[in-house]
């Protein structure tokens, strides 16, 4: 089976350009470098793959582009504007209207239906009750749930409720879409429906960035970007 969202709203893509960053924790035992003096370059309406071993980078380098954490140094100019000088109410605003985030184990709230999960992120942006409703039928016809909007997520498989969070990463029409280990949960057959529903994202025009350690998938995607140890291993 193979679901493309159609068309959305939305003009193009943004596009990233990540200068030296440098991300660092600190744990009682020991300070970990997760990222090295990264640099790199995402154009408008690219479809990117961030491909590495687990605890190379990748959902780092994603969780500081989507704005979900801040860098130890660095900078994220996306189009023209830096993500790491903007205000915790300003990274509220980016995050809710400039990024889509796909997570690996979905993110839905269990106590609400697919349709209440999607209308969510568009009440905290004041979108209409009627207009809430539409678009997130719409959303769900779109990727093959029209009749599961009323399903609760314990009521729907794996690969339904990826594609519910993908819809709800659409929700706002974000030009941006980030994906962390999107298929790290589901068989193949859904592995394959949710990476196609991506790809076609990036030929709307949306920028797509998916960190993956799974071949079949990156190799889905237009660039990929090889990670290890914090760094990118090949050219930019």
């Amino acid at each position: 089976m193979k679901i493309v969202v159609e068309k959305s709203h939305q003009t193009g893509g943004v596009s990233i350009r990540v200068a030296d960053i440098t991300k660092t924790y600190h744990t009682a035992a020991a300070e970990v470098v997760a990222l090295d003096h990264v640099t790199r370059q995402f154009m408008p309406g690219e479809s990117a793959a961030l491909m590495g071993p687990s605890g190379c980078g990748k959902t780092s380098l994603l969780n500081l582009i989507g704005g979900i954490d801040g860098t130890t140094g660095g900078s994220i100019l996306v189009d023209d504007v830096d993500v790491t000088k903007l205000t915790e109410r300003e990274l509220e605003n980016y995050r809710l209207r400039q990024v889509g985030y796909v997570f690996q184990f979905f993110n839905l709230i269990p106590s609400l239906t697919a349709l209440e999960n999607l209308e969510l992120p568009m009440l905290i942006a004041d979108v209409s009750k009627e207009d809430r409703r539409a678009r997130a039928q719409a959303l769900l016809e779109r990727v093959g749930l029209g009749q599961k909007g009323d399903k609760r997520p314990e009521q729907l498989s794996g690969g339904e409720q990826q594609r519910v969070a993908i819809c709800l990463a659409l929700v706002n029409d974000p030009p941006l879409i980030l994906a962390d280990e999107p298929t790290g949960n589901l068989d193949s057959a859904n592995n394959g429906v949710i990476t196609d529903l991506l790809v076609s994202l990036s030929k709307q025009g949306k920028t797509v960035i998916v960190a993956t350690h799974d071949p079949k998938v990156a190799e889905a995607f237009s660039h990929i970007h090889l990670m290890r140890d914090g760094r990118f291993v090949d050219s930019d």
